[in-house]
């Protein structure tokens, strides 16, 4: 036997191994219990939603799916534990928007969202409702946006917090007008929507699931929802698309694992979350939540990751938007 045909034999052997290895863990996994991290305190949508998730994942799978609420730092915390953790499949990121926004506004955080995590797929989104304290003379887009244009850039918004999903939301509507106006961040979506309800800030950028029993009593108006068809929940609220094209603002949620993590691991991973997120109970049960499912391809997350992270970072610039580190 020459080198050459040394070398041939050589590789293909270990090819062979190779993907006798890949298919074992495809055939084994989960053969123990799956931690789904999320970086959000237990009661909001995203938990919500990961808990859902979790529990269809372990019908499917018949192994124990534990939601570990690892919260702070806006939810790069879990991130970052996420990220560092074994990439075998059985420690796994329930993300939101909020793991490429530190990145778009140049944020230190210890972890890389395109180079550190392996995409499984999307979950769900969740739109915003572009809400005004009723003393707020406008009814629709095109009056509030000419209401907030004549106040000169002098009346103020509030939001979930500087770089929250609601900040840069608003952020983006009034970049999309010339429009500017005072920012005022609070420390999470129920005291933002709180001072709208008392007349103290006259407008701010909310989730359909807080504000809906506000709407009810007319504590609140709404004029606009963010996402690219009008809600099942509020069909009479236009979708701000409607008159902006391709205008979307949604809280997305997905799943992501270590990078790393063996494809047919993630792979069986992307098929049983596709699974579950077409079951009628789920499916139910998530549009009480204010949630739309939709899932992804590994693929087309990534892709997607990629372009939201680049849409953000032209907000945050133009808006001069800057985090702690």
């Amino acid at each position: 036997m020459n080198f050459k045909h040394w070398l041939v034999c050589l590789f293909t052997a270990a090819s062979a191994f190779l993907f006798h290895q890949q298919a074992a863990a495809q055939e084994q996994f989960p053969s123990g219990q799956i931690r789904l991290v999320l970086g959000f305190p237990p009661g909001a949508t995203t938990d919500a939603v990961a808990r859902l998730l979790g529990q269809r994942l372990a019908t499917q799978m018949n192994v124990p799916v534990v939601v570990e609420n690892r919260t702070g730092a806006n939810g790069n915390i879990a991130a970052e534990f996420v990220a560092k953790s074994k990439p075998n499949g059985y420690t796994l990121l329930f993300n939101t928007v909020t793991v490429v926004l530190g990145a778009a506004a140049g944020q230190k955080t210890g972890f890389d969202v395109l180079k550190d995590f392996s995409p499984v797929s999307r979950v769900a989104s969740s739109p915003n409702l572009i809400v005004l304290h009723p003393s707020v003379p406008a009814d629709n887009v095109p009056q509030f946006l000419a209401w907030v244009k004549a106040g000169g850039g002098k009346l103020a918004y509030s939001s979930a917090g500087t770089g929250s999903p609601s900040h840069i939301g608003m952020e983006l509507l009034l970049q999309a007008h010339n429009l500017s106006a005072v920012h005022v961040p609070y420390k999470g979506a129920g005291p933002a929507l709180i001072d709208v309800v008392s007349g103290q800030i006259p407008f701010t950028m909310a989730g359909q699931s807080g504000v809906i029993p506000m709407l009810k009593d007319r504590r609140v108006k709404v004029v606009g929802i963010t996402s690219l068809r009008r809600s099942p929940l509020l069909p009479d609220v236009p979708a701000l698309a409607e008159s902006m094209p391709g205008f979307e603002v949604v809280v997305w949620l997905g799943v992501m694992a270590p990078a790393g993590t063996p494809q047919p691991v993630i792979g069986r991973l992307n098929t049983e979350i596709g699974k579950a997120m077409q079951d009628a109970e789920m499916r139910k049960r998530l549009a009480t939540e204010g949630a739309d499912p939709g899932t992804s391809t590994p693929e087309e997350y990534a892709t997607y990751l990629r372009g939201e992270l680049d849409r953000w970072t032209v907000v945050f610039k133009n808006a001069g938007i800057k985090l702690d580190d």
